[in-house]
């Protein structure tokens, strides 16, 4: 009898991660398709099944097994608790991949300055384990209450302050309110089940499945630049390049040029190509980059 092959169950979050998860997959060289009719995306990696789940409850499931690896924020962690096995933190330069804070907001014009003064309060939120330790940090006692969502309307009727999440403070300012404390900042993490990260096997497919998730970040911001430089020109041209590495100097079929192959960041290449040009640098090249295994 054919022994059942084995997989490594993959938690992927539904909701405001979703489409950017989808985005680092793609660029990590997998084909990932997600369903509108179905939790169970197809993935081109007969070594993983993946499973959506709402970022909430991730790590709550990771815990206990059901899923073997996850990826959650680090806030959703701590408020659930979970005893998890982190691995990455895949913090990148896309729309819900960045540092996000929940902060203590209150009113404007609220009497509510800092932490101290929010002793005997109405506290809504949804993260109320991350808000109650903030709270016996601060050695404060108040009343907290779980929000089931627009939170940021509660104040100053159905709350006295509020605990929210947010990435710009835009929707925070929209309704008047002002932020007096920060409680965490959090960012996608990669979460694995302790048990499953002790199995040999399945630590391999997740130590490979991290490598390329953070060889795309590492990628996300940056181009690969080559071009042709007179050898009077090297030290010169070699002195205005950023490089986030040693850059590859390669001979030339005619030997009073070197080819120079290198990294930059993007957001500096406009700025950097023209003095390039006049530096000397010739057939200069910037193209996108996939992967960077650093």
């Amino acid at each position: 009898m054919t022994a059942a092959k084995r997989t490594l169950r993959l938690g992927l979050p539904k909701g405001s991660l979703q489409a950017t998860t989808h985005k680092l997959f793609t660029l990590a060289g997998f084909d990932l398709r997600i369903s509108d009719r179905s939790y169970y995306p197809a993935i081109d990696d007969p070594d993983i099944e993946c499973v959506l789940i709402r970022a909430q409850e991730m790590a709550r499931y990771v815990e206990q097994g059901v899923l073997d690896a996850g990826i959650t924020g680090i806030d959703w962690t701590l408020e659930c608790r979970a005893k998890v096995k982190e691995m990455a933190d895949l913090r990148a330069p896309w729309p819900n991949y960045g540092p996000v804070r929940w902060v203590v907001a209150v009113k404007e014009g609220s009497s509510i300055r800092g932490p101290r003064d929010l002793a005997g309060t109405r506290i809504a939120t949804e993260v109320v384990n991350l808000t109650k330790r903030y709270l016996k940090g601060h050695d404060v006692h108040a009343d907290v209450e779980f929000s089931w969502g627009a939170t940021e309307v509660k104040p100053p009727l159905l709350a006295d302050a509020i605990v929210d999440v947010t990435e710009t403070g835009s929707s925070l300012r929209a309704n008047a309110l002002r932020v007096i404390d920060t409680v965490i900042e959090s960012t996608p993490r990669f979460i694995a089940n302790r048990d499953a990260y002790a199995d040999g096997w399945k630590r391999g497919v997740m130590d490979r499945l991290v490598l390329l998730l953070r060889g795309a970040i590492t990628a996300a911001d940056r181009v690969g630049l080559m071009m042709n430089v007179p050898k009077d020109r090297l030290e010169k041209v070699l002195d205005l390049l950023p490089a986030l590495g040693t850059p590859t100097l390669s001979t030339l079929s005619d030997p009073d040029w070197i080819a120079v192959n290198t990294v930059i960041e993007e957001r500096v290449a406009k700025e950097i190509l023209p003095q390039l040009a006049d530096a000397g640098a010739r057939g200069i090249v910037e193209y996108p980059l996939n992967k960077i295994i650093e």
